[in-house]
């Protein structure tokens, strides 16, 4: 048991490093997408991509159960070349909700086509040169530049860059102590990951409802891509997997009790609270779903409730006449920094919660909310 664990472990761990190392900034997902969808055609699952990007794939299932949608985004935050000087250093704007302060001194990748992308790294002024004044303040995006050795503006055109050329941390991955991982687009490749481990095991049983396999993009850049999947697909229950904020590091001990390592968690709350009024509550069948299939199988649930982040369950909720959603993740720490941190365990854990709780809905499994609210 110990060994088939491990083994299964390690594949979600080569597979999310596969797809960390890919990159894939929103509205440019198409290298993301094209090895999803190679991994589809493995499993013999059919797919279509519509014309926002969204890559789909359909397991059948139990006639007159609620079908589902299961779905994580592809895309991943970063910058955008606004600007090339004459000197070839190169300015941005930010796509996503990119944080100044872990910004300098960074290294980024201009991509331009895969086998052709340029490395480039965000300049720091040098500390040498640095006033009192300026010592502990964050530069705002607007003043930075990338640095790609260019010595004109001629130089970088020659290499592929121009107004509009994505920009992405350098793709990285670390392997840490206890099973933890480390590097770029955690958010939301370790999701993908899950969702092509489900996947498989879906194939295999033919206990389950319909199931809608979607790799969504453009989450990054105002959650764009899901919605459109589900007005296609019209789900009854869309499940989104997704990181949860963890809080068992100091600085973020206040916002809850998630913890790497603790198991899968459940959102029961989130809201952006900045610009954007929006969030999601999620469905009390779906709830209770998730609670009591923890509770039979043995697989640790966590919960968390936050502001200041949102998911694309907030507007898929939204479709039709109401879709019953619910946000199923993995702690995550120092999300949107190039080096965010997962445990593979929870990966794991995740996966096999998914597995048996959509595994539990069959015909007979009712959305009407009154059995569950008091």
């Amino acid at each position: 048991m110990a060994s088939s664990t491990q083994s299964r472990l390690e594949s979600l761990a080569q597979s999310l490093h596969d797809l960390m190392l890919i990159p894939g900034l929103s509205g440019h997902e198409g290298r993301v997408r094209r090895a999803i969808a190679k991994e589809l055609d493995q499993l013999g699952l059919p797919h279509t991509t519509d014309r926002l990007g969204n890559l789909i794939a359909t397991t059948p299932g139990t006639k007159g159960a609620p079908s589902v949608m299961l779905y994580a985004h592809i895309d991943q935050l970063g910058l955008i070349v606004r600007k090339i000087e004459a000197n070839g250093l190169i300015r941005v704007e930010r796509l996503g909700g990119v944080p100044e302060r872990a910004l300098a001194s960074q290294e980024v990748l201009l991509c331009v086509g895969a086998d052709k992308d340029v490395p480039g790294i965000i300049a720091n002024k040098s500390h040498h040169a640095t006033g009192p004044e300026e010592k502990y303040k964050v530069v705002p995006y607007q003043e930075i530049y990338i640095d790609a050795g260019f010595s004109s503006a001629t130089e970088a055109s020659e290499a592929g860059i121009d107004i509009g050329t994505p920009v992405v941390y350098r793709p990285n991955v670390i392997r840490l102590a206890n099973g933890r991982i480390a590097g770029t687009s955690i958010d939301d490749r370790a999701g993908c990951a899950v969702v092509l481990d489900v996947a498989k095991h879906l194939i295999a049983s033919k206990n389950h409802p319909t199931v809608h396999l979607v790799f969504s993009v453009q989450e990054e850049f105002n959650l764009r891509g899901a919605v459109t999947a589900a007005q296609a697909l019209q789900p009854d229950i869309a499940i989104q997997l997704d990181l949860i904020l963890a809080s068992d590091t100091p600085d973020m001990a206040s916002r809850g009790d998630v913890r790497l390592g603790g198991g899968p968690a459940m959102g029961m709350y989130s809201f952006h609270g900045r610009g954007t009024l929006n969030g999601a509550i999620p469905h009390p069948a779906i709830v209770s779903l998730f609670k009591e299939t923890s509770k039979a199988t043995g697989i640790p649930l966590q919960r968390s409730a936050h502001i200041g982040a949102l998911t694309e369950s907030s507007y898929v909720q939204l479709v039709g006449s109401g879709v019953a959603v619910i946000d199923m993740g993995f702690p995550c720490r120092y999300t949107h920094s190039s080096l965010e941190m997962c445990d593979l365990n929870d990966l794991v854990g995740l996966s096999d919660l998914l597995i048996a709780a959509i595994g539990r809905i069959d015909e007979k499994f009712s959305l009407d909310r009154e059995p569950y609210e008091p």
